[in-house]
């Protein structure tokens, strides 16, 4: 995608509701150049545009190798995300990007790989398990942490099934409030669950997405167990409206989420994260 200004016409393939307020829309570029020129890595983000409406940032959570299918995961709170939650297959849209820096895959193959996540921000980490899971054998362990306020909130609960019964994977989900008898994993903070994660902790690379407070504190926890501060990576979220570095709502100390993250090291923000004013 050559213009990074011009969005792209896209069409939805198919639209999938994983929770009440929550739906994935499956994107394909209709021009066939645009198609084959188009190449991503999990952990960036695409513009998405309802014309009449804006755009908004969405993470990417398909795989690389998805055969010219862009899968986004998206939360109806707002204008644009209401109006694109209407939308149905067949329906046309636009796309810029991809943009910033996603996961460090390529650079923590043979280390046992952490997924911490809070929330419902765990859209940006899902295209990075996909992308181990498919190339398992350049990877150690993988554990994937995912912590909801309610056990409603939890999507894609199919999917943590099959990651779990996958070799040397182990899943552990905990929500902070669940129905008595319903709820067959942990109730309580993710981070308590940080104890029962079997990794090695000084040859591990974490990947972390929520809540800054919980980051804040699962940072906290993680260097006490012996992860290095440079083996931690967040991906962090802000008010991105220009997806370029050039309207400044983003500004993140000397750098911009859009453009230098949404990706970022701790040991590179760690004088940051969890200040006020940043």
């Amino acid at each position: 995608m050559r213009d990074p200004y011009l969005p792209h016409a896209a069409r939805v393939v198919e639209r999938r509701q994983e929770s009440p307020t929550i739906f994935t829309l499956r994107l394909e570029l209709k021009d066939p150049a645009e198609r084959e020129s188009y190449l991503f890595h999990p952990g960036q983000f695409n513009m998405v545009y309802l014309p009449g409406a804006g755009e908004v940032p969405i993470s990417i959570v398909s795989d690389p190798q998805d055969p010219h299918l862009l899968d986004h995961t998206i939360r109806a709170v707002g204008r644009v995300t209401q109006g694109l939650s209407a939308l149905r297959a067949g329906d046309q849209i636009g796309l810029r990007g991809p943009y910033g820096r996603g996961w460090p895959l390529s650079e923590c193959q043979g280390q046992d790989i952490v997924v911490l996540t809070g929330g419902l921000g765990c859209a940006p980490v899902v295209g990075a398990i996909r992308y181990i899971l498919r190339r398992r054998h350049h990877y150690g362990r993988l554990v994937i942490l995912q912590g909801v306020k309610h056990a409603d909130d939890l999507i894609w609960r199919g999917s943590y099934q099959a990651w779990a019964a996958q070799p040397e994977t182990q899943v552990l989900l905990a929500a902070d409030q669940a129905p008595a008898g319903e709820w067959p994993w942990y109730t309580g903070r993710v981070l308590d669950l940080i104890d029962q994660a079997k990794f090695d902790p000084h040859n591990c690379t974490v990947m972390m997405c929520g809540p800054e407070p919980m980051m804040w504190a699962g940072v906290a926890a993680l260097i006490e167990r012996g992860v290095a501060t440079d083996a931690i990576w967040l991906s962090m979220e802000r008010n991105m409206q220009c997806a370029l570095g050039h309207c400044g709502h983003c500004q993140y100390g000397a750098e911009f989420v859009c453009r230098h993250g949404p990706v970022f090291c701790y040991h590179d923000i760690r004088d940051r994260l969890g200040r006020r004013g940043f």
